[in-house]
């Protein structure tokens, strides 16, 4: 296996077999990443097509990241997404069927695994979008508080804050809907 820094400088040389390794192993990840954010599958390939655009770019132009790939195109993405959102409000938190890895044979299993999904998508609508990045990111993608920082360019202390904050409003909304 090619470290991620051998990686990075003969991607910098646009050796075509480093750059699809690249391609290869972090862009189906961006899509889920993007299709749960964006709710749409579209927006999800323009946003990778447009992240590996744009690393391409920026290796071009001698700039791109030095070290933490995954982080510099997550970054990239979250960019993109939230420039997206500006220009229309985020979808009602659109997390798609397959977040579970576990998948029941019951039809009363499947029933109530697709109504705590409902449960959560409604919950997650109400976060705001960074919220809910820092949230997909830490806890769908599984990345690390400090790979989190990195993408989303904040200090880790405000990832904590925002993941905090994030998962009280959870508990609460989920919380609420439970006593209703």
């Amino acid at each position: 296996m090619i470290s991620e820094h051998e990686l990075l400088e003969r991607a910098r040389r646009f050796d075509r077999v480093a750059l699809g390794i690249i391609y290869d192993h972090y862009s189906p990840a961006l899509y889920r990443y993007a299709v749960r954010l964006l709710g749409n599958a579209d927006a999800a390939e323009e946003c990778v097509a447009e992240v590996f655009s744009r690393f391409l770019h920026a290796l071009k132009n001698g700039s791109g990241p030095r070290e933490h790939l995954q982080a510099y195109l997550y970054r990239i993405a979250h960019n993109w997404i939230t420039d997206q959102w500006r220009r229309a409000p985020p979808p009602a938190a659109p997390l798609d069927a397959n977040v579970s890895r576990d998948v029941p044979t019951a039809p009363d299993q499947m029933l109530s695994q697709q109504w705590d999904q409902a449960r959560v998508r409604a919950a997650l609508a109400q976060l705001t979008p960074e919220q809910r990045q820092v949230i997909v990111l830490k806890f769908v993608e599984e990345l690390d508080n400090a790979e989190i920082a990195a993408a989303l360019n904040k200090p880790v202390g405000a990832i904590k804050s925002l993941q905090h904050r994030a998962l009280a409003s959870l508990r609460r909304a989920l919380t609420a809907e439970d006593i209703e």
